[in-house]
This record gives C-alpha cells, structure tokens and sequence, in this order.
C-alpha cells in the first residue's frame, strides 16, 4: 500500500513538474513571438487583483479613465527611453503608451460585450515595428495581460459608452496624445464631474502595501543594487571619475538583469556630495575624498534606492568618523522603530534628535533651530515602483517596504571649523515593515566604518582591471 501511494505520488510529481515546464515554455514561444522575453514579470493575475481591488474603491455610478505614460522627445525625431506610469502598469502590465485604461464601477455594455474593463490601445502596425519592434496590438494585448476587452484607441469613440449610468468619471492624467489636453476638455467630452484627487488617494493606498509577487521584484531589484555598491567599493580608487563610478555601477545593473537605474544616479565626491540630488557626475576624485553613491536599479518596474558614503582611498579621515558614525546611530534608531503600527514619520523624529544632540555636542550646531542647514531633507519615503511611491502617510503597515536615510551635508564655507567642510554623509537602505521586527533588504551591503573599509581592501569581482 506504501509503494502503492509512493508511485502515485511520484507520478504526480513528475506529471505536474512536466505539465508546468510545458506551460512554462509554451508562454516563451507565445511570447517570444511579441517580443516579451521575461518568464518572472508579474502575472496577469495579479494585475487583474489590482483592478479589482480598485474597483472596490470607485463609488456608485463611478467610472475611472487612467492613461498611460507618454512618449518624450530628447532632442529632433530622438526619443528619450519610455518608461511607463507606475500607477497604469501597476493595473495593467502593459509597457507601451499612446494607451488608456477605462475601469467601470457597473458593468457596461460596449458592443456585444457587458465590460467593467476596458484598455484602448494603438493597434499593430507592421511598417512602424520594424523601427522599433513588436507591440501587442489589441489581440495580443487581450491574450497577454488578460484584459476583458481591448479596443482600437485610434477608432473608439466616447459615444461608444453609455454615460446616463455614469455620474463622476476619475481622471489619473489628462493626456494631451490622446486628443484631450486638459480637465476642461474632459469635461466637455464627458460632460460629467471629473475627479483627479481622490483617484490619486485610491492609488496610495493600494500601492503602499506590497503583494507577494511585488516583494520578489524588489528584492530582485534591491539584491541587485547591493551587488553594485559591493563592486564599487572593491573598484573606487583616486584618479577615478565619478562618472566611471557610476559606470561600475550602472554595469553591475546591467548585467544582473535591471532593465534602467530607478532614478538617475547620484555620485557625488567632496563638495558634491553636499548636493542632495547631484547628478553631473563628472568631478576626478582624490584620495582625501569621500564619495557619496545613491544609488538604485529598476527591475521589472519596481526600484531600490541605496546610498553609502565611502573614503575614495580606502580610509576614513578622524573627522569623517566622527560624521559618519552620527549618521550611522541616526540611522540604526529609526530603523528599529520601523514596526507596524508606528507612525510613518517616527523615523525622522528619531533621526533628527539624534543628529542635532550629537552636532550640538561637537560645536557644529548651537541650537537645534540650526539643524536644517545640514540635515534639510526628510528620512523616509515609500519605495516600490516609483523610487518615491504613493503611500497613506499613516501608520506603518505590514508589507510595506520604507527608505531610512539620514544625512549631514556641511558644505565649505559653513559656519563651523573649516576642518568639517566638504563632509557629505547618507546612508540609506530599504527597510520592509513586518509583523515583527524591520528587515533591512539591503542589509547586504556593509554600513560601518570597520566593515566598509575591510571590503575596500578586497578584490571586485568584475572589474578587476579597472
């Protein structure tokens, strides 16, 4: 009887495993045929989870119409790289624009069809995607992301809905490609009340708490950051440009799979790393230099945000320790208050009083009212598909992934001794609130002084002839 149900069991296995790895590469084909390559981007299930739980939130009578990102021009018939809205992926998983989502509160009857979903998009043009590659198309967008109903947008036409139902329509972002240029001429279309605050609340709190599937992606996303702040420090010498550290890190991105940096990255050494969102990144860094890396890989839309500060030769200098280690203790306390329940901005109460004691105590501030000369910025942000994503701004809850990233930026010519100028310091990591205690997901890169300078001493592993 034991052999018996071994063998059953066994041939289930193998038949699931066998049935899974067909399905598996049967949606490679299908997609490979569309251009998608990827096997782990969200599934279609979960897009439609989102839009469900949205539709949960439109009131009686209620339509929402969100619009996706828009296509920019860098400079004459040059495009800049698209990238979608957060909010419009989010709900549908589509990566191409000129498109818009329509979510109905009662199920309507467009056509043939009884709808409560409907995604407008351009449809296939073969001469255009020898330019720039496959699209869905209205077909392959039903098939791929699971959408009741697709529609040409080049020929749908608002008469095509039946607004006698519909009392309020909620707007994410008039989009000026798909013919209405703002609210006013929404209006007119629809000639109903229109609503872009409250859609924008819906989408906070929907987005502050992360599902299974997201909290993959992020960590993807967060590993793979960690993995490039590694090598950096391995790589980072005197004589080096700031861009060439960038390109150290930005390679690692590459070739651990992140499709673009989350946000354009900071790396900024003495009097740049004063500059809170310097992106010039073009100084030659000396050996008395620290070097301040902010830091994020994007992977599959979602983002990590990352900064460490670290000597340029190695070593930190008596008054950098001193900074730095104000830093690190501002950042460890707010950390450990990341706990469900607490208040969002716990963190940057705990952050800035224990800043401003330690500043007072070595005669750079007098007061805590001089705390914003060097500490001007918050201490934490959401984090997921936008490096600042929507949140509630309330209390912590589970599943929700934070920033902590306390600073002190003392630029030449502060009035303070002169031996504190050009001291640029942040430290931030990824923080997931849980039921328990915080996780630092990025915790993989080092944050003291003794274990960074250790790391600096190793040898990288990709660029070792850099």
């Amino acid at each position: 009887m034991k052999y018996y149900l071994y063998t059953i069991f066994l041939f289930s296995f193998l038949s699931n495993s066998y049935c899974q790895e067909f399905i598996d590469q049967s949606k490679k084909l299908r997609f490979d045929t569309l251009g998608i390559y990827d096997l782990d981007l969200l599934p279609t299930s979960f897009h439609a989870d989102r839009r469900k739980a949205f539709k949960t939130l439109i009131p009686s009578g209620g339509m929402a119409v969100f619009y996706s990102g828009k296509s920019m021009v860098r400079a004459n018939d040059v495009d800049y790289e698209f990238h979608q809205d957060p909010s419009f992926y989010y709900l549908t998983g589509l990566n191409e624009s000129n498109s818009a989502l329509i979510i109905f509160k009662k199920p309507q009857i467009v056509g043939v069809d009884t709808i409560s979903e409907l995604l407008l998009i351009k449809e296939r043009n073969e001469n255009s995607e020898t330019w720039v590659g496959k699209k869905l198309g209205v077909k392959g967008s039903e098939l791929v992301l699971g959408i009741q109903k697709s529609l040409n947008i080049d020929k749908f036409t608002w008469d095509q809905i039946d607004f006698s139902t519909i009392d309020t329509v909620f707007v994410n972002q008039p989009f000026k490609e798909i013919r209405y240029p703002d609210l006013d001429s929404l209006r007119n279309i629809f000639n109903r009340e229109l609503n872009h605050n409250e859609i924008t609340n819906w989408m906070a709190k929907l987005r502050e708490v992360k599902t299974k599937e997201e909290l993959v992606l992020l960590r993807k996303a967060i590993s793979i950051t960690c993995d490039a702040q590694n090598e950096l420090m391995k790589v980072l010498k005197p004589e080096m440009k700031e861009f060439q550290a960038e390109a150290v890190v930005e390679a690692v991105f590459k070739i651990n799979g992140a499709e673009y940096p989350g946000y354009p990255s900071i790396v900024g050494a003495a009097e740049n790393s004063c500059i809170l969102h310097y992106t010039t990144n073009r100084k030659t860094m000396k050996g008395n230099h620290l070097l301040l890396s902010d830091v994020g890989a994007e992977y599959h839309g979602y983002t990590a945000d990352v900064t460490r500060t670290i000597p340029v030769d190695g070593k930190y200098s008596k008054e950098e320790k001193i900074i730095y280690n104000i830093v690190l203790e501002a950042q460890n306390k707010a950390i450990a208050e990341c706990k469900a329940g607490n208040p969002f901005y716990i963190t940057n109460t705990i952050a800035t009083t224990v800043v401003s004691q330690r500043l007072q105590e070595i005669g750079i501030i007098k007061s805590p009212f001089e705390l914003r000369r060097y500490f001007m910025h918050g201490t934490s942000h959401y984090l997921g598909l936008d490096v600042h994503d929507p949140g509630t701004y309330g209390e912590f809850q589970p599943n929700t992934v934070i920033t902590v990233e306390p600073g002190i930026y003392i630029k030449e010519g502060s009035p303070c001794d002169p031996k504190w100028w050009n001291i640029g310091v942040r430290i931030e990591d990824d923080i997931l609130i849980t039921d328990g205690e915080p996780e630092n997901l990025s915790g993989c890169v080092p944050r003291t002084i003794k274990e960074i300078e250790a790391v600096m001493k190793k040898q990288p592993l990709i660029f070792k002839d850099f």
